[in-house]
């Protein structure tokens, strides 16, 4: 699957832990999960656009939800934050390749490898709205060559998966995360549990 994404038009973000974009900026995992936010319009997730940008948040993040493994790259994601910092920085945007839906605990456990999440995440993630299946969504995560930093706008805060960034946002270069190889090669590992 060779590279061919462009940065975003338009300014549509997800938002995502901190930590999470961390993780998938410094390629340590290509997927991520979803459920939707408490405040979704249709109280369950929809996939808005296969690009947008990547919109960390911090207040929400808990030591407790990610494998100890990974807890010196949320410490990272703290240093210099506090509640009352007035902007955030984008560093990074996302192309989503894969939407999976999935409901089966044992192929979700199974991912485990392949995630910074621990079971606990994993079991809240699953069970919340328990009729609904969770989106394992793979995304192809590509380096702004210079970061932005906006202005946290009210509306940017509670508990939605998307918002459009309030300002217009600068086309410039970026990079890949993944080479196409190493991607493709993560892709397959994962897709290979959830088709099994």
């Amino acid at each position: 699957m060779p590279t061919t994404v462009q940065q975003p038009v338009s300014t549509l973000s997800l938002k995502e832990w901190a930590v999470a974009v961390k993780a998938l900026g410094e390629g340590k995992q290509i997927i991520t999960v979803r459920k939707g936010g408490l405040y979704e319009e249709t109280r369950e997730f929809k996939l808005e656009n296969n690009t947008f940008y990547l919109y960390p948040t911090y207040e929400h993040q808990n030591a407790e939800m990610v494998k100890p493994q990974y807890h010196a790259l949320l410490n990272a994601t703290l240093e210099g934050w506090s509640i009352e910092k007035p902007t955030v920085e984008i560093e990074y945007f996302a192309e989503i390749t894969d939407d999976v839906e999935l409901m089966d605990e044992q192929k979700l456990r199974a991912l485990a490898p392949f995630h910074i999440w621990n079971d606990n995440f994993a079991d809240v993630r699953l069970h919340w709205k328990k009729k609904q299946p969770l989106h394992i969504l793979f995304a192809r995560v590509y380096k702004l060559a210079k970061p932005f930093e906006l202005p946290i706008d009210e509306s940017y805060k509670g508990c939605k998966s998307w918002h459009n960034l309030l300002q217009e946002v600068t086309q410039q270069g970026f990079s890949p995360v993944l080479s196409d190889e190493e991607y493709e090669q993560q892709r397959a590992a994962v897709m290979q549990i959830l088709n099994s």
